[in-house]
């Protein structure tokens, strides 16, 4: 298992440079999407019924026409919430009996959408966020990114005074980025701005815009932001290792040993220490 796989599963926590730097991971969950990313066009975005009816061919002959009739019955009913009750049916089924995240995200989302409330609309953006930052995967990556804008957004016009659905809003552009869009990051790292340029005590914001400026190879500046948040919260372990990865880019082997190191520390489970040993270990 791979160092962010380990820690990942150890603590519960994305440490997000790790998992764009090194070895790619997926969710937990199961994901239908080898065959919904090779049906898509290079030149087209990848759309949820090329992602449904890839998940679909996995299914049982019972649970497809389970399915059917559910999705008919979104089609027919013309009260609101009735379509609602049914998209969560239809979540529910795809979490809890086939376990495929992405149909579960998008009823999921579509049920938000008609519900159009803060709440919900943030509960499932944060799905899709999640979900992105572990992904390696372009074509989906895009999609996911796509899915959370959409619902950030509609969020923050029920909210506008909500920082850090800002933030989450601008960290879609980042980890949705592709090197075909290397604008999309600056992108991102704006939004945030916003935030913190009105609230520069905003780690959150600040750890997003550190994250930003590694993606987008402005190490200095992403370095900055990063020591701003260990200094705060010397246990992030979000930012510590992006920053030990921030160093090791600028090739400076010593700063990156030591925040390696420093995250070390908060390790308790021995194969992730481990393996954070084994890339030390490598920068020695």
């Amino acid at each position: 298992m791979k160092l962010q796989q380990i820690i990942l599963v150890g603590t519960g926590i994305v440490l997000l440079g790790i998992l764009y730097f090194f070895a790619p991971t997926v969710p937990p969950k199961k994901q239908a999407t080898q065959a919904a990313e090779a049906g898509a066009s290079k030149a087209q975005p990848l759309d949820f019924s090329t992602i449904l009816q890839a998940a679909k061919e996995k299914l049982t002959p019972s649970q497809q026409a389970y399915v059917s009739g559910l999705e008919t019955a979104v089609v027919r009913g013309d009260v609101k919430d009735q379509q609602i009750k049914v998209y969560y049916q239809l979540a529910g089924f795809w979490q809890d009996s086939v376990q495929f995240f992405e149909p579960h995200a998008y009823y999921i989302a579509a049920a938000a959408k008609l519900e159009n409330s803060e709440k919900n609309l943030t509960f499932a953006a944060r799905q899709f966020l999640t979900a992105l930052k572990g992904s390696n995967q372009p074509v989906m990556k895009q999609w996911m990114a796509d899915q959370a804008k959409e619902l950030f957004e509609k969020a923050v016009a029920l909210n506008p005074a909500n920082d850090s659905l800002k933030v989450d809003l601008g960290s879609c552009y980042i980890f949705g980025s592709s090197a075909a869009n290397p604008q999309e990051v600056m992108q991102g790292i704006q939004k945030i701005l916003e935030v913190v340029r009105r609230d520069s005590s905003n780690m959150y914001a600040q750890l997003m815009l550190g994250i930003g400026g590694v993606y987008s190879g402005q190490m200095d500046k992403a370095i900055e932001r990063l020591r701003k948040v260990t200094a705060k919260e010397p246990h992030n372990l979000e930012a510590v290792f992006m920053l030990a990865e921030a160093y090791e880019r600028l090739g400076d082997r010593s700063n990156a040993i030591k925040w390696y190191e420093h995250g070390k520390q908060y390790m308790r489970n021995p194969e992730m220490v481990k393996e954070i040993e084994a890339k030390i270990k490598t920068l020695k």
